[in-house]
């Protein structure tokens, strides 16, 4: 199989068989071998129903339907286990994303061997105060801290060569940073193409401002795990040694000091009541902690990691 076309969604039935027309179109014009994986986020309109008639017209749609709300990620991890094309495509059901690209985009991953494909809306429909420039500063961020120059992460159109979502692992809420997944998986072939960005015809976002202060909670997270998500004890070692040694400096400068002073008869004061017994003791503290986190680091990497997990109630279209 040539495609597979994996769109996530929610509450999304109005879109769904202009979407479904749309892509069809695309598929058959240009003779391509595909399969469609809508998976259902736990939507609490028609949007199953839609998908499994669907299902039922044409052998090459198949879906997914969480019990609940899982989040994007979820949804695009199960899409990536059940995709079986050679070339993995990824787009939004709100008709934001134009599925014309998808031929440039299976050949450039096809044909000219890129690892990933990822879509840049330069020009966008959007709230500029909401969505325009949060996401410009988002991406500034993104670039300079994961060292992946493309100028729209967030965008949900991109390609994939299928080796890279096998082996990559998308939960929480890291789809924002999948090129920076499969970069730290060792697929740094990453090119962008310029995509055109559709104005939402029906219902209105899933996403408000806080996914921007998730955003960069996420980034700031994989940011760490991409330098010390190997060797915590690296970090956390590193500091907890480098406190306790200025810790157990000062209190050793300290009690030095008051010996020297009752020896030969100066003026001292309680050790108590210097301040910077307290400074030295709270870093000596604090030291030890960072040190028992790093070592702690340690231990979980060496134990089996509890993935996120998420519940299938219902498939269609799988054989």
């Amino acid at each position: 199989m040539q495609i597979s076309i994996v769109i996530p969604l929610l509450n999304e039935e109005e879109s769904l068989p202009e979407l479904y027309n749309w892509i069809v179109s695309v598929m058959q014009s240009n003779s391509y071998s595909y399969e469609i994986i809508f998976i259902d986020d736990g939507s609490t309109d028609d949007s199953w129903k839609t998908i499994s008639t669907l299902a039922a017209e044409n052998p090459s749609v198949k879906g997914i339907k969480f019990n609940r709300n899982y989040g994007k990620s979820q949804a695009l991890h199960a899409g990536f286990l059940a995709a079986e094309g050679d070339v993995v495509i990824t787009m939004d059901a709100d008709l934001q994303d134009n599925p014309e690209e998808i031929p440039e985009l299976y050949k450039m991953v096809h044909e000219e061997k890129y690892d990933l494909v990822s879509g840049w809306k330069k020009k966008r429909y959007d709230s500029v105060l909401s969505k325009n420039l949060p996401s410009k500063l988002f991406n500034a961020a993104a670039r300079k801290t994961s060292g992946v120059k493309l100028n729209d992460f967030n965008c949900g159109l991109k390609a994939y060569d299928k080796r890279v979502i096998k082996n990559i692992d998308v939960y929480g809420e890291m789809h924002r940073y999948i090129p920076v997944l499969a970069k730290n998986a060792g697929y740094a072939n990453i090119a962008e193409k310029e995509v055109k960005h559709q104005a939402r015809k029906y219902g209105k976002t899933k996403f408000g401002m806080e996914r921007f202060i998730n955003g960069f909670l996420d980034l700031i997270s994989i940011w760490f795990l991409s330098k010390f998500g190997k060797r915590p004890m690296h970090l956390f070692g590193a500091l907890g040694v480098l406190m306790f040694f200025f810790g157990f400096t000062a209190a050793a400068w300290i009690g030095l000091s008051k010996l020297y002073k009752m020896y030969y008869g100066l003026p001292n004061i309680l050790v108590t009541d210097n301040p910077w017994f307290y400074i030295s003791l709270i870093l000596m503290v604090i030291g030890t902690q960072f040190f028992l986190a790093g070592f702690l680091g340690e231990l979980i990497l060496r134990s089996k990691r509890e993935k996120d997990r998420y519940l299938v109630s219902k498939t269609t279209g799988f054989n």
